[in-house]
């Protein structure tokens, strides 16, 4: 799955727009290194977001097509906050 579409999937970004944009100015890394919109995510990848002066960083659990509200959270597991 695209890492802008799982973004959205798992509920970090509301939008997969914003995902794209977050994307293109280098503000999400997988695994250390900056990513491209279109990275495949894979499960035990870790993903760092910086939102401002917040990183957010969380490791894969589960990579789905479609997850409800409830269970979105179980997509992955936050790291560090």
């Amino acid at each position: 799955m695209r890492l802008d579409k799982y973004l959205k999937v798992s509920r970090i970004i509301k939008r997969r727009t914003v995902a794209n944009d977050a994307c293109d100015a280098a503000h999400v890394t997988v695994n250390g290194r900056p990513a491209k919109a279109s990275y495949d995510v894979k499960v035990g990848d870790v993903i760092e977001i910086t939102f401002g002066a917040r990183t957010l960083r969380i490791r894969v659990l589960e990579v789905r097509e479609t997850v409800g509200k409830d269970a979105a959270s179980s997509l992955y597991e936050v790291i560090e906050q």
